[in-house]
């Protein structure tokens, strides 16, 4: 299956993004970022939070505020929109391009989620969808400090799964996503807004 793409190389571990890339959550994420935004009588485009995707919410939160000289409370807004979030959950859906290549390495290479997404929500949604007995890591934002485009939490997942990085291929719909994997010196395959898989270099 991803001989069409990289017809020379042998994958030992897939690396993939969570948010836009495995489920199609970010209409869900970006709704209640406006949800939650709008008690600060702010909002955030589609536009913005496309580039934005990737980074921890916590970082938005203050890129937010260096934007709009605000002073929202980054832990606080995190509750918040979480709130927002589990309260649109049932409408998520996995991203099929994504699921018929998880399903075909089931139980032939190992697989991990390395996402800028919190834990409990990355879960909850995996949960709702199935897809726990895909994964066999999880990588989240709490597990790292420097995140997307730094390489660090691509970096982390392939120690933890003792896989060379040039030897893990990643999955990511966002630029700063595309980014880390390059850093981390692993190939990419970008999911584009067809949700079709793309070859990046």
């Amino acid at each position: 299956m991803l001989k069409q793409f990289f017809p020379a190389q042998e994958f030992k571990a897939l690396l993939f993004d969570f948010d836009g890339t495995v489920a199609d959550t970010m209409p869900a994420h970006l709704s209640a970022w406006n949800k939650a935004l709008a008690k600060y009588d702010l909002s955030m485009s589609r536009e913005q939070h496309m580039s934005w995707a990737g980074r921890p919410t916590h970082r938005i939160v203050e890129m937010m505020n260096e934007l709009h000289k605000s002073s929202i409370n980054p832990e606080q807004f995190l509750k918040e929109k979480e709130v927002h979030y589990l309260e649109g959950l049932h409408e998520v859906s996995t991203i099929k391009s994504v699921m018929n290549v998880i399903e075909h390495y089931h139980g032939k290479l190992p697989m991990a989620i390395v996402t800028g997404s919190r834990r409990k929500i990355v879960e909850l949604t995996m949960n709702q969808l199935k897809l726990q007995p895909y994964f066999e890591l999880l990588v989240c934002a709490e597990d790292y400090t420097q995140g997307k485009p730094a390489p660090d939490c691509f970096l982390m997942a392939a120690h933890q799964m003792k896989i060379t990085p040039s030897d893990c291929l990643v999955f990511e719909d966002a630029v700063l996503g595309i980014q880390a994997a390059h850093s981390a010196d692993m190939n990419c395959l970008k999911v584009n807004e067809e949700y079709s898989l793309i070859h990046t270099r």
